[in-house]
């Protein structure tokens, strides 16, 4: 089966070519660098990371990956003067705060991350074609503002299927200049009471960039005028999508060929958000939750479902780890997870793994197959077939790979883990590692009143123990709290 993906534009699920053989193109709207991000900002990145990863691994596709900063816009400049700090200042530090959890949950670095600030010149040169081929005028109150025509341009709304008579106004500017309320701001003039910092001089007056035309302007510059895929989340898809769409087709662009939006995270059925009071701090979750649980949790669920967040979500997803762990433990030691990977890294994926994948990243069924073959080799091992056991690990951490939860990838074992770090998750293996040797050192002498004084002890310290043929494996037991 070929990679097929659905594409929000057409809704359909079409066959996946690339407009250039073995070469894919990919941009993504990244976050509004507004406020610390929780996990409801970062599942896109999640999503989208698992796409690459399947590009590359599953079809051998060279992809470019273009992930925007917004570093300017109304949130920032208001929140920002809220906290008495310079809105540059309170930008960069929640991008780094971004780039931050992105990294602790194992999200591959972009190819490019481009700032709006940046790239006003290439926004300049996008708004001199539209203004000069007739979709974008000056306001007639000469505020400095500069808007997209929408009626200009009869294919705006074919993106989310809509009529513009059915449209509520635009709210991204002072409505006294447009000509319709539905036209979108290209330009901001400066307004009093804004920072001059905020501003930059072009032909059309002081004032910075509207969201819309920032996201255009740096697709086309790193992706050129036609590219695969723009994704994002699926509360983008109107008005920014729609938005970015329309003045990218009225430029003369071909701009996007496929369109991917990715569902909500949900807590009580409402979407995440600060304003509900039910934010989940990427790093905050970190102190309690390993972030490989956090990662498996965030991207177990097919991209276009929605998540509903309940309070033993994360402890399912933790369980799911600790039973690949203790399978690739029983298999893989120490010193050999380096051989192990790079074996990884060219062995012949399951059946069922890949077609789920190239059925829209169907990662439900590639889990499935992931702990089916977990369990055909813990059977093996019981069997004794160490043979066996090795070739189906080496299946597991390739899969886990593609996910972007592969237990062996050393970015884990360098992350934060539930509030402790790598020396504590070492430490804590090396010790019950040598209870185990006494308590089968107690056994083997038949000193069976040791052997359970131990397994009592571990039992207690919340280490679960079990025993198979091949010896005794164990695992964190799973809280109840």
């Amino acid at each position: 089966m070929s990679l097929h993906l659905f594409d929000s534009a057409s809704r359909e699920l079409r066959e996946f070519h690339p407009l250039h053989e073995g070469k894919v193109g990919i941009y993504i709207c990244g976050l509004t660098t507004q406020g610390a991000p929780h996990i409801g900002h970062v599942r896109f990145a999640v999503a989208f990371d698992i796409l690459r990863r399947w590009l590359v691994r599953g079809h051998g596709y060279d992809v470019t990956l273009v992930r925007n900063v917004t570093d300017i816009d109304d949130k920032i400049l208001r929140k920002s003067a809220e906290a008495d700090r310079e809105w540059w200042a309170w930008s960069y530090e929640h991008e780094r705060a971004t780039s931050e959890a992105l990294d602790l949950l194992g999200v591959l670095p972009a190819t490019y991350e481009p700032r709006a600030t940046g790239h006003i010149t290439e926004m300049v040169t996008l708004m001199d074609t539209l203004v000069e081929k007739g979709h974008a005028y000056r306001a007639a109150d000469d505020s400095g503002d500069v808007y997209f025509d929408v009626r200009s341009f009869p294919e705006y709304g074919s993106l989310t299927h809509q009529s513009i008579d059915d449209m509520e106004a635009a709210e991204d500017a002072d409505p006294r200049g447009k000509r319709d309320p539905r036209d979108f701001a290209l330009w901001k003039g400066w307004k009093t009471g804004e920072p001059l910092t905020a501003s930059w001089p072009t032909p059309y007056g002081t004032g910075r960039p509207g969201w819309h035309l920032e996201c255009s302007a740096m697709a086309r510059k790193y992706l050129g005028d036609t590219f695969d895929i723009h994704g994002g989340g699926v509360d983008l898809r109107f008005p920014h999508h729609e938005n970015e769409q329309a003045q990218s087709h009225a430029a003369g662009l071909g701009f996007a060929r496929y369109w991917m939006h990715n569902a909500w995270v949900t807590v009580q059925g409402e979407k995440m958000s600060k304003s509900l009071g039910n934010s989940l701090v990427v790093t905050e979750i970190a102190r309690t939750t390993r972030p490989l649980a956090l990662r498996y949790y965030l991207g177990a669920a097919h991209y276009r479902s929605t998540i509903e967040f309940h309070p033993g979500s994360l402890a399912e997803a933790e369980a799911a780890v600790e039973r690949i762990e203790g399978f690739l433990r029983r298999v893989v030691d120490s010193d050999q997870v380096a051989d192990v990977l790079a074996e990884a890294a060219t062995v012949d994926l399951p059946e069922a793994f890949v077609t789920a994948m190239d059925d829209d990243l169907g990662v439900s069924g590639a889990l499935a197959a992931v702990h089916d073959t977990v369990r055909a080799g813990n059977t093996a091992l019981d069997d004794g077939d160490k043979a066996l056991a090795r070739t189906l690990a080496l299946q597991v951490v390739a899969m886990t790979d593609v996910l972007g939860v592969n237990p062996l990838d050393p970015h884990w074992s360098a992350a934060p883990s539930g509030g402790g770090a790598d020396p504590t998750q070492a430490a804590l293996e090396a010790l019950v590692e040598a209870q185990l040797e006494q308590r089968a050192a107690a056994r083997a002498s038949r000193d069976f009143t040791t052997a359970d004084a131990i397994r009592d002890l571990l039992t207690r310290a919340g280490v679960s123990v079990e025993d198979s043929p091949s010896g005794a494996r164990w695992s964190l037991a799973r809280r109840s709290d």
